[in-house]
């Protein structure tokens, strides 16, 4: 461990130096944030056996390792010591992601990082530094939002632990946060992070749906696709008003016509989300997200998690089913240029 600590920081100080960055500073609070969370970790089979783990911790923890093993045997993703430690650090979240858009655009701003290429967030292990920063940004004319994340992933540099941000409730989210970022370990091309998502976000449901399917956990499942299918009918309301204030921000409109009528796409928002509620009877997953003061930001990346995960999903049903040459064929879509990778993926949406 305190080898990979010296050899991440190393990298970081020499890559940093090489290429006149002046963010060193930075990297330096990221290998720190990294080497907390290290520092609290424990072999999961130790966690299992000690008695002072809680009877639904415990259980927890079992479900994941299953899917663990799961993901090396059926879904072909890295066999690794990831997510075969654990650690408590004692915070509802692993991370905090700031995503920020000019005043009058829909399109993130990106930053630039060693080892993930360019990226439309910027990560903080600290909650207090994400909120300061996007403070910043704030003071310089931006929309901001501050979102925490459960997990993230080192792209497979070092193992990743399994944290207790991790062990949600829901048994498909808490195996799926899994296979997603193990995904990320499997194929990740800097810059192009709407490849990486909507592939990780595949490789999550395609594995949620074997696991299920494996088990013969037909009503599992059917929950499952229930949550899928309510959480693509919210993005698609978010989608919607993204174009909607896309096309306004282009419009010839003074900027003071284009600000009211901001105002007023926002509100329009949470006025049909109330209406879709309505079908869903009392699910309410997305209650506490909809009741933030909306801005830019907030709808910046909806279209990076889902863009391309039908091109997948056909691209799979072609082959059959068969992981292999999936993966196969999903490397040589790899090489194309972000383009040709495009418009390779929405083909086979068609």
């Amino acid at each position: 461990m305190t080898f990979h600590l010296y050899k991440f920081l190393s990298l970081c100080v020499i890559l940093t130096t090489l290429s006149g960055c002046s963010s060193l500073s930075y990297y330096l609070d990221a290998v720190n944030g990294h080497a907390g969370i290290l520092n609290h970790q424990r072999p999961v089979s130790e966690v299992i056996a000690d008695p002072a783990t809680s009877t639904e911790r415990r259980a927890a923890l079992l479900d994941i390792q299953r899917a663990r093993q799961f993901a090396v045997e059926a879904l072909q993703l890295p066999d690794n010591d990831s997510y075969r430690y654990y650690a408590d650090i004692d915070r509802e979240y692993a991370v905090w992601n700031v995503i920020a858009t000019p005043e009058l655009s829909v399109e993130p701003r990106q930053w630039c990082f060693l080892f993930a290429g360019c990226l439309n967030y910027r990560g903080y292990f600290s909650e207090q530094q994400a909120n300061e920063y996007a403070g910043g940004l704030e003071q310089e004319g931006y929309d901001t939002y501050v979102a925490g994340a459960r997990a993230y992933s080192t792209l497979g540099w070092f193992d990743d632990p399994l944290l207790n941000t991790m062990l949600l409730r829901d048994e498909a989210r808490r195996i799926g946060i899994v296979f997603h970022e193990l995904a990320h370990q499997k194929l990740y091309l800097a810059d192009d992070p709407a490849f990486n998502e909507s592939f990780a976000v595949f490789i999550e449901q395609e594995g949620v749906r074997r696991w299920f399917a494996t088990r013969d956990r037909k009503q599992a499942y059917a929950r499952y696709r229930r949550t899928l299918e309510r959480r693509s009918q919210f993005h698609a309301l978010l989608l919607a008003t993204r174009q909607q204030l896309k096309k306004l921000y282009a419009s010839d409109h003074p900027d003071t016509v284009k600000r009211r009528q901001k105002q007023h796409h926002f509100a329009q928002l949470k006025r049909e989300y109330q209406r879709l509620k309505q079908q869903w009877g009392s699910y309410d997953a997305y209650d506490s997200w909809m009741q933030q003061p909306l801005n830019n930001a907030h709808l910046a990346l909806i279209a990076t998690y889902r863009e391309q995960v039908a091109g997948f999903e056909r691209l799979l049903d072609s082959l059959d089913g068969d992981l292999t040459a999936f993966y196969q064929a999903v490397e040589q879509i790899a090489r194309l240029s972000p383009e040709q990778r495009k418009a390779a993926l929405l083909t086979h949406a068609e």
